[in-house]
C-alpha cells in the first residue's frame, strides 16, 4: 500500500492510493474521517457488482487513507475503534492497573466469562435467549481514556492552564475524579482546560500518551446471532461518556483462568485487534503485534470469508508466525 495527498482545502483532503494490486484509489476524506468520494477505474462503482475479495480491497484503501492522513496531518481521520495507536495506549494502561483497580474495571467481564466454566461463578448479566448458542455471544465492554497532565511533558503549563479555570491538578489525582460527582459547569471548566491542554501539546509537539490512564468502561453488554443468522448489538445500561470508545474489547465466553491469566488473555486480545487494524488497511502490522488469536468480530469473519487474508484468527496457525 502506498500513498500520496494531491490536495487540500477548507473542507477535505484528497489523495490517491494504490492498493497490493498496484490499483490506484481517487478518495477525498473530510477532516473528521468522512469518505465523501472514492473511485477505482479497477474495480466496478457499485458493491454489489464488486466481488467480496475486490469490496475488501476498496476497504482496505480507505482505511489506509485514513491512516495516512492522521500520519502525515494529524488530523483526527481514524475511527477510535480502529486506531492502532490508541488500543496500544489502553493496553498499556491497563498493564499499569493495581489489581484492585483492574478487578473494579474488568471483574464483571471476567467472572462472565467465568460463569460458563465455573458454576458458582456470578453471572453479572443473563445470556442473551434468542442467542443460536454460546459460541454465538460476544461480550463487549467500551473503554475509555483519560489523561493525567501532571504525568506529561507539559505538566508545568497544564499547572497553569488550570489554575485560569479554578482548577487544583495536585489538590486530588485526576485519577481519582468521579465524574458524576462534579456539576455541569465543573465539567465544562474541565471540558475546556482539556482542549486547551490538547492545543498547547500539539504546539510543542508533545505527545500526551505518557499521561494515558484508564478513565472509565461501560457496563457489559452483548453481539450476539440468532438461529436465523441475524446478528443483534445491545447497549450498554451505562456507558460513561457522550463519545466514541477509545477501545472496544469484545470476547467469546472463553475459559478466563485465574485473574492473572486472564489479564494477560486481555493483553493479548488487544494485541490481536491492534493486528487487525493493520492488516485490514493492507498492511503488515509491527512485529509486537504479529500474534494469532482472537482480535475484532469484523476481522475475524474477513480471515474466515476471504481467500486474501491468512486465518490470523485461529492460534495453531503458528506457521503464520515465522
Amino acid at each position: 500500500m502506498d500513498a500520496k495527498i494531491t490536495g487540500e482545502d477548507d473542507v477535505r483532503v484528497g489523495l490517491h492510493v494504490t492498493d497490493q494490486n498496484g490499483e490506484k484509489h481517487r478518495i477525498e476524506m473530510e477532516f473528521n474521517g468522512d469518505i465523501r468520494f472514492h473511485q477505482c477505474d479497477a474495480y466496478a462503482t457499485k458493491a454489489a457488482d464488486r466481488t467480496p475479495e475486490e469490496n475488501e480491497y476498496n476497504e482496505q484503501a480507505r482505511k489506509f487513507a485514513q491512516y495516512y492522513v492522521y500520519t502525515e496531518q494529524g488530523y483526527d481521520t481514524v475511527p477510535s475503534t480502529d486506531h492502532p495507536e490508541r488500543i496500544n495506549a489502553v493496553r498499556l494502561a491497563i498493564q499499569d492497573l493495581g489489581d484492585d483497580r483492574f478487578d473494579d474495571l474488568f471483574g464483571d467481564l471476567y467472572s462472565q466469562l467465568r460463569s460458563y466454566y465455573d458454576y458458582d461463578a456470578e453471572r453479572p448479566i443473563p445470556v442473551p435467549p434468542l442467542a443460536a448458542d454460546s459460541d454465538s455471544v460476544l461480550y463487549r465492554q467500551n473503554v475509555y481514556l483519560g489523561i493525567d497532565p501532571l504525568e506529561t511533558d507539559v505538566a508545568a503549563e497544564a499547572e497553569d492552564m488550570a489554575t485560569v479555570y479554578g482548577l487544583e491538578l495536585s489538590e486530588t489525582s485526576v485519577k481519582e475524579q468521579a465524574l458524576d460527582a462534579l456539576s455541569p459547569s465543573a465539567i465544562a471548566d474541565w471540558k475546556s482546560f482539556a482542549a486547551d491542554l490538547v492545543d498547547e501539546a500539539d504546539e510543542e509537539e508533545i505527545d500526551l500518551a505518557d499521561g494515558a490512564y484508564i478513565d472509565a468502561v461501560s457496563t457489559l453488554y452483548t453481539s450476539y446471532l440468532d438461529n436465523g443468522g441475524e446478528q443483534h448489538t445491545a447497549e450498554p445500561d451505562t456507558d460513561p461518556f457522550e463519545r466514541e470508545p477509545d477501545t472496544l474489547i469484545e470476547l467469546p465466553p472463553i475459559d478466563p483462568g485465574p485473574l492473572a491469566e486472564f489479564r494477560e488473555y486481555l493483553d493479548h486480545h488487544l494485541k490481536c485487534q491492534i493486528r487487525d487494524c493493520f492488516v485490514r488497511m493492507g498492511v503488515e502490522p509491527p512485529e509486537t503485534f504479529r500474534v494469532l488469536g482472537n482480535g475484532r468480530l469484523e476481522a475475524t469473519a474477513a480471515y474466515k470469508l476471504l481467500d486474501i487474508y491468512p486465518r490470523y484468527h485461529d492460534p495453531e496457525e503458528q506457521q503464520l508466525l515465522g
